[in-house]
């Protein structure tokens, strides 16, 4: 993962909306959500959760998927992954982090 791309993600992510959206997605797993699942779920009104929606495809952090009449966003797990392992790459030098863990 390049740099520009962790830094847009963290950007998307360090909005406290965006951030609840992305975890939603991220519990509801593989199956996704619909926006007005979504909406309801988080109490947000169908505008503001699509800009949000938005800016957090535009990180890559969210695929929009149509299925038949309906709009399934799923987070993207490879990315976040991908993000994940660019934060922990050289993390404590190779050693353990946690208490008692080992490398």
């Amino acid at each position: 993962m390049e740099e520009k791309d962790v830094v847009r993600s963290l950007a998307a992510l360090a909005q406290p909306v965006r951030l609840r959206v992305f975890r939603s997605l991220v519990v509801a797993g593989p199956a996704g959500l619909t926006p007005g699942a979504m909406a309801e779920a988080l109490a947000l009104p169908a505008s503001t959760l699509s800009f949000h929606l938005k800016e957090l495809a535009n990180a890559g952090l969210v695929s929009p998927e149509r299925e038949g009449r309906n709009l399934i966003y799923r987070a993207a797990f490879e990315h976040m992954n991908a993000l994940l392992a660019y934060l922990t790459e050289n993390c404590c030098q190779g050693a353990g982090c946690l208490p008692g863990s080992k490398p």
